[in-house]
């Protein structure tokens, strides 16, 4: 059985953490540490941006940041970067519709990784899916300032149309969400939710790490 088979990812979902050292003014390790601590399941490092570390000390940071997840059993990704993935033994690399070409990096990460692949129709569900991702991004759901990049927002609607199409791969809602937000992303048929700032730019991370947790688990009851 592969490592990561679609019940894993569905688990590892639920409160995705997405971070660089561009989305914090404080230790970002510390900063994981506390959202860990209070409840989310699975961290991508995502370094872009103005003013984004590189070389060396990107990766220093990413082994880093790796170590913090491995102490606590909770999945490692990162952002748009094999090589990186592979130096740090990451447990999977994601993907935008503008980074590389999801088949060409199933095949330099082999079925051993996690790939997600972000999505924002039903045709790049599709041809992700046929690629090989494990999971799709779907957003944003709602308007936010975290992604200079982003695209128009989709909305919880975005993730029953994909449903409706028959996508039964895991889906994580990203963009904007919130505690009180999160019901009606899942409610639309992802399986957790994925922050920024929401968590990452909180006065006090574990507390909102633990919002988002307790939300989630009220859809599960």
């Amino acid at each position: 059985m592969r490592p990561w088979d679609a019940e894993a990812v569905r688990r590892a979902m639920q409160v995705y953490l997405v971070m660089g050292s561009v989305n914090i003014t404080q230790d970002p390790v510390e900063v994981l540490r506390q959202a860990i601590a209070g409840g989310i399941t699975l961290f991508q490092f995502r370094e872009k941006g103005t003013g984004a570390l590189a070389h060396e000390a990107r990766i220093t940071l990413a082994m880093r940041l790796r170590e913090v997840c491995s102490q606590h059993g909770v999945p490692f990704i990162v952002n748009d970067d094999v090589e990186l993935a592979v130096a740090v033994e990451a447990d999977g690399v994601h993907v935008g519709q503008e980074d590389a070409d999801a088949l060409l990096v199933r095949a330099r990460i082999g079925d051993g990784r996690m790939l997600g692949v972000s999505a924002h129709s039903v045709d790049e569900a599709r041809r992700a899916v046929q690629a090989g991702a494990d999971y799709l991004g779907v957003g944003p759901m709602y308007p936010t300032r975290s992604k200079a990049d982003a695209h128009a927002v989709l909305g919880p609607a975005g993730v029953a149309e994909l449903r409706a199409a028959c996508i039964a791969v895991p889906i994580v809602g990203i963009g904007g969400i919130t505690p009180d937000t999160t019901a009606a992303v899942m409610a639309a048929g992802a399986d957790g939710v994925a922050v920024i700032s929401a968590i990452a730019g909180a006065a006090d991370v574990r507390a909102a790490a633990a919002q988002f947790a307790a939300a989630v688990r009220g859809m599960q009851a």
